[in-house]
């Protein structure tokens, strides 16, 4: 990478960081508990909402969202159902919801499920409020800009963290982008942490999610800038949390204090990577999202110790401090304990069946990956590490031989 450009990239991550801190970082108010969702329609009247518009995916829709459903009716308070969302939302999809939305007299949205729904239903939120501004226009950093309806989030999955971010992920449908709406209006007014409604959880969907919020963890915590001593905090927390819980809660779904835990690890890790940003790994992962249709925490768990290790020294004080903190390993150097955590992220992986690699990553399309993922992370990721063309292509074939 050239000189100018790496000093434009870092230059802007620091004005960025300046102006950052002159911001509201709201978090959401937390309800947490077995069985806080029936706690939502005290929620919802406080904020005197009549009719909510509750979004949910298909799977959710029918098993988790009848037990949400039954209490607005038992408090009296009207509802929408849009059961429809797909993994990596769609513009389209969001559109629908927003015409329901205004079609139903809604007031207000409760977005059930992982990242899909939460981010189709902020998403929804923004068009609502800015009805003549496409989506595509709102990608980016704060162009939202305006509040949205009352939100309510409730993670059927401890992972994505949406629950407390300022960030709505979305895919173009025409061209399978995928990008991001980054707004502090789009932090929800409530996260809704009821372990119950992540009991049913299959093994390999906590599995994924759990190293998705891990991944949330470490890299905001690698991040040169942006970083607060709550943020770097609650990063630490998260990573401790999960190297504790997550396996736990993938052997055992009825375990309710993992899954307890590891909603409260997603939170932190939410809240982290909100206000000091994310990395390469992201970057990279959302091209898998918008080209291939793969999850997102899938994407994450694979590519995170890869890049770890491309990172090499850069990060390697700061995964040691990590590799401390979770017991891997408290004596030796920083290189020996960074490598030590790297080696137990992948062998989580392994553990919880998830793959080394992935060979479906077609030729023909690494450079638009490549294209992508540097359109995304420059210059506002404040990476221990940038990245030119010739860095993610080599990072990206990894993924591939991996596999």
């Amino acid at each position: 990478m050239g000189a100018v450009k790496k000093a434009y990239y870092r230059g802007f991550q620091a004005v960025f960081n300046i102006g950052a801190r002159c911001l509201y970082w709201r978090r959401p108010i937390p309800v947490s508990g077995v069985g806080a969702v029936r706690r939502i329609p005290e929620l919802l009247k406080a904020e005197k909402v009549e009719r909510v518009m509750v979004v949910t995916g298909p799977t959710v829709g029918r098993t988790l969202a009848p037990r949400i459903l039954a209490e607005l009716d038992s408090a009296g308070i009207a509802w929408t159902h849009f059961p429809e969302v797909e993994a990596n939302p769609s513009v389209s999809t969001v559109e629908r919801i927003r015409k329901l939305y205004l079609d139903s007299a809604c007031q207000g949205f409760i977005a059930v499920g992982g990242g899909s729904p939460m981010d189709a239903a902020k998403a929804a939120a923004a068009r609502v409020v800015r009805p003549n501004t496409p989506l595509g226009k709102m990608a980016g950093l704060l162009k939202v800009m305006r509040r949205i309806p009352p939100f309510i989030a409730v993670p059927t999955t401890a992972g994505t963290g949406s629950e407390t971010t300022i960030a709505a992920v979305i895919t173009d449908g025409e061209t399978h982008h995928k990008y991001a709406l980054m707004d502090l209006h789009l932090v929800p007014k409530y996260a809704v942490l009821d372990p119950e409604m992540t009991r049913e959880l299959p093994p390999k969907i906590t599995a994924a999610t759990g190293m998705d919020a891990l991944t949330h963890a470490v890299e905001a915590y690698l991040c040169w800038t942006y970083n607060t001593a709550e943020s770097i905090r609650l990063a630490e927390e998260a990573v401790c949390g999960i190297f504790r819980f997550l396996e736990r809660a993938y052997r055992d779904g009825e375990d309710m204090e993992a899954r307890t835990e590891m909603l409260i690890a997603a939170f932190k890790a939410g809240f982290a990577f909100t206000r000091a940003g994310v990395g390469n790994v992201h970057a990279i992962a959302h091209t898998l999202g918008g080209l291939y249709n793969t999850p997102h925490g899938l994407a994450n768990a694979v590519i995170l110790p890869i890049v770890l290790e491309d990172y090499g020294a850069a990060v390697e004080k700061k995964l040691a401090k990590l590799a401390s903190l979770t017991d891997l390993m408290t004596g030796g150097g920083d290189a020996e304990k960074a490598a030590a955590f790297i080696a137990e992220i992948r062998a989580m992986n392994r553990r919880m069946g998830i793959p080394t690699g992935f060979d479906f990553i077609r030729e023909e399309d690494i450079p638009q990956m490549v294209a992508w993922a540097l359109a995304e992370a420059n210059p506002v990721y404040p990476v221990p590490v940038l990245y030119d063309e010739a860095r993610c292509e080599k990072v990206i074939r990894r993924i591939i031989a991996e596999a």
